[in-house]
């Protein structure tokens, strides 16, 4: 049997005997086996979108260079006894666990909140009662703050292609539609992700991995440039290694460690707001009809950059989405988006947000800690807005005209939307960029001006970056590794679970 791949359009809703007819057709054959190798959306056409489709074709019947050779990420397994810290089960430090137990180590997985179930009562309740629960919420708990989302599982970082194909298929056995493994933008939505951070968890423990809910460190004890032990309410935990995958919101987190000597540099981030529009004017916008057979909801991607402007993007886009109140800790206010697997709200969201360098914001040179303190007191500049999770919120042509909008049409916000003036809340130099980005915007998108902008996007990214050695491990601490969002080297679930990966390599390789 020899093997083939041929690149194939078919309309945006066709099904399997259609793809299997156009394959028998260009090809010329009857007997055949296939795989969909990748599957990407053309929309350059509003009149002409079709689906791109790559297959790879077995047949006895054909010709061809064999199978198509595909990389394997391998995780050697020996029985050793060194033990693992893992802090934080979010991707990077899911993964991490998972890869170290893969390979023999001993390994304990904390988690300062609780399980999935306990923490999606927490959120309803949050969401009735305006009381947050500060351990378990958008950001904290198990899964950390991907689990809330819309399950974006793309990326473009080049190197991680193994890794990618490994994090892909252990999220298909545990449940994710096979379809993640060829799209050109696969999401998982956060009712899947839910199951799936629990089957993985189940799936974890079974196979002798130690996993801790309601677990929060709060310090760690070194000696020598060594770290012997996290400390937790219930005393320490020692380990031979630890790995800290602590998420873009751990603040307290953050200044532990800087405070114990681990070091970390100021990073650029980005701030702003998140936007919401009704889904079928993206839809008109993107594809000229209400709606596409086959296809959930329309997306889109938008970047502005002019000289002597901070650069303006849209980041985290949730299509058939609602925004949620993302507030880690008490008295600060955040927003951020999520969807579930179907995308079928009426509604889509996504940040808007301007690129920063803190220092030359400020001009001055701000330290780790300054550069937290500063984006912390911004997102409880927000919450004293109007002492609670109300969100401040301008209608985008309102904005850009410099009006206040006086009320609102619906929004999926649980809270209140609350009129703001948004040039008393960020920064100025953020301002002038976000309204010349919006203008550019409303000439890309039409319709993009009947939507209204709506509280503080601030976890784009961390704003602390931890200093790494080659080896990975942390600039201080010799058998410290600092992995994930919360290291400020990765974004997103797959970038941050490759990075977690890449830590347990790290250890991997040491002489035993």
């Amino acid at each position: 049997m020899e093997f083939t791949i041929i690149d194939i359009k078919l309309p945006t809703d066709f099904t399997a005997e259609e793809l299997k007819k156009k394959i028998a057709k260009k090809l010329g054959i009857k007997e055949f086996s296939y795989t969909i190798e990748k599957q990407s959306l053309d929309a350059r056409e509003k009149g002409n979108i079709y689906w791109n489709i790559r297959v790879g074709i077995s047949s006895a019947a054909l010709p061809g260079p064999g199978t198509l050779p595909r990389e394997i990420f391998s995780i050697p397994y020996k029985k050793r006894d060194k033990r693992v810290v893992v802090v934080g089960s979010g991707p990077a430090g899911f993964f991490a666990a998972y890869t170290l137990l893969a390979a023999g180590f001993g390994v304990t997985l904390l988690e300062q909140g609780p399980d999935v179930d306990t923490r999606v009562k927490d959120i309803a309740a949050f969401e009735r009662t305006g009381e947050l629960v500060e351990n378990s919420n958008y950001a904290f708990g198990e899964g950390g703050a991907g689990t809330f989302s819309d399950g974006k599982l793309t990326s473009r970082t080049k190197s991680i292609s193994r890794e990618r194909a490994f994090i892909f298929d252990t999220y298909i056995k545990a449940g994710a539609p096979g379809e993640i493994a060829y799209l050109a933008h696969p999401h998982l939505g956060s009712d899947n992700l839910r199951k799936i951070v629990k089957r993985l968890r189940l799936d974890f423990m079974e196979k002798g991995g130690q996993f801790l809910f309601d677990v929060k460190v709060g310090n760690i004890d070194l000696a020598n440039g060594k770290m012997r032990a996290v400390e937790t309410p219930s005393g320490k935990i020692g380990a031979h290694y630890f790995i800290f995958a602590p998420g873009h919101s751990s603040y307290e987190t953050y200044r532990m460690l800087v405070r114990k000597g681990v070091p970390f540099r100021v990073k650029p981030f980005a701030v702003g707001c998140r936007v919401e529009h009704a889904q079928e004017l993206i839809n008109i916008a993107q594809w000229g009809q209400a709606s596409l057979p086959g296809i959930k909801a329309a997306e889109y991607r938008l970047t502005f950059q002019k000289p002597n402007l901070l650069p303006v993007y849209s980041f985290c886009m949730c299509p058939g989405g609602k925004v949620v109140p993302a507030a880690a800790y008490k008295h600060t206010n955040i927003v951020n988006g999520m969807s579930y697997y179907a995308r079928n709200s009426s509604f889509a969201n996504a940040a808007i947000v301007a690129g920063i360098n803190i220092n030359e914001l400020l001009n001055k040179e701000l330290e780790p800690l300054e550069a937290l303190e500063w984006l912390q007191r911004l997102e409880e500049t927000f919450f004293e807005f109007s002492n609670s999770y109300a969100a401040p919120a301008c209608k985008i042509s309102d904005f850009l005209s410099g009006k206040v909008s006086a009320a609102f049409s619906k929004s999926t916000y649980p809270f209140a939307l609350a009129p703001a003036d948004f040039k008393e809340l960020l920064p100025g130099k953020v301002i002038v960029s976000l309204k010349e980005g919006m203008k550019d915007f409303c000439r890309k998108l039409r319709g993009f001006e009947e939507g209204v902008m709506l509280g503080l996007e601030s976890k784009t990214s961390s704003p602390v970056r931890a200093v790494r050695e080659k080896s990975g491990r942390s600039g201080a601490v010799e058998n410290l590794y600092i992995a994930g969002e919360g290291s400020g080297y990765a974004g997103g679930i797959v970038s941050s679970a490759a990075d977690g990966i890449k830590a347990a390599m790290d250890i991997m390789a040491l002489p035993v």
